[in-house]
């Protein structure tokens, strides 16, 4: 009885260990003990329950205390409050406080409300707070313009450009500041005389397209725009002339083509009137000799008469036959 009650209690006190041990992992699990522990040794006062709330929140209590301790170690007070706060509107709590950290060293004047609203309108504000230290070099493809002699030309810039913090909240992006900068390489080009100005003077590009204040409305400020390289393209003005040449060429020829056609037309219609009288006259011919009977019959001429008549028929066709024999050149015209 002794060993068995010994036995009992053994296993009692092995399941009441297990027991322990699950709640213990289970507690351990939602309560981020290590965490809490870190940041206490950091000298960030947390609260065990504010964690425990952080998780009841859904929000990774990780991703919160990890920043606010580099922050606190760089000398930037934030509270868990604001840190909380924006990661749940979706913002990286992270690179937030790594670009408060880097505008700090570089003396730049960034509050957490303009750093958090710049990041959650999705620009890089760690990209922007280093852009504003280092400038950035911004390389266009060859932009052509005309000049007014009609010569192509192809010119690449450079522009440096420094993010403007103020207004990189609604300012305009990269794609503006280069299509801006085209536009004025393409304006200045076609505002000059020759394309011979532009290859001995490219500075003066550079200068008028700079003194537009194309920066305006935009996430940066231009530093200076430099022509990287110049380059001759197409005589414009001479392809454009040789197409007008060709064109012209080609109304003329289907102009030409449309009186052809009229007069082909003009010529048809006129043998067709031809072959209609012709067929008149024959039909008319064949009439004369039921005519002639019918005037024999009726008495409206005599025999004497209509051998007169047959005779003066045949002294005409005798006196053709001799003109055509002496005049040969008559004949052919005839025929």
């Amino acid at each position: 009885m002794d060993l068995m009650f010994i036995g009992g209690g053994l296993l009692t006190v092995i399941f009441l260990i297990v027991i322990v041990f699950i709640i213990l992992s289970f507690i351990l699990s939602f309560v981020p003990v290590g965490l809490w522990i870190s940041a206490i040794s950091a000298g960030v006062k947390v609260g065990i329950f504010s964690l425990v709330g952080m998780r009841l929140r859904r929000v990774k209590p990780k991703r919160v205390i990890e920043p606010m301790i580099k922050g606190d170690k760089a000398g930037i007070k934030l509270s868990v409050n604001q840190l909380e706060s924006h990661f749940l509107a979706g913002g990286n709590v992270d690179r937030v406080v790594d670009a408060l950290i880097a505008a700090q060293r570089a003396d730049i004047n960034l509050t957490f409300e303009r750093c958090a609203a710049i990041d959650l309108a999705g620009r890089d504000v760690l990209e922007a707070v280093q852009m504003s230290v280092n400038p950035k070099v911004i390389e266009t493809p060859f932009i052509a313009g005309v000049a007014m002699d009609g010569i192509e030309v192809k010119a690449k810039a450079r522009i440096t450009v420094r993010a403007n913090i103020e207004r990189l909240v609604g300012g305009a992006g990269e794609d503006t500041i280069v299509a801006r900068v085209g536009e004025g390489i393409v304006s200045t080009i076609g505002s000059s005389n020759k394309h011979s100005d532009v290859l001995e003077n490219p500075d003066r590009i550079s200068q008028t397209v700079l003194s537009k204040g194309l920066d305006s409305g935009t996430a940066f400020e231009i530093l200076s725009i430099d022509i990287a390289d110049v380059d001759i393209g197409k005589n414009i003005g001479a392809d454009l002339q040789t197409e007008q040449a060709v064109a012209d060429k080609n109304i003329a020829q289907a102009k030409a083509e449309e009186r052809r056609a009229m007069a082909v037309a003009q010529e048809q219609e006129m043998k067709a009137r031809v072959e209609e009288m012709r067929a008149k006259v024959v039909e008319a011919e064949s009439k004369v000799p039921l005519a002639f009977a019918q005037a024999l019959e009726s008495g409206n001429i005599g025999v004497s008469e209509y051998y007169d008549l047959k005779n003066i028929e045949a002294d005409t066709n005798m006196r053709d036959s001799i003109n055509k024999m002496t005049d040969p050149t008559r004949s052919k015209d005839e025929e």
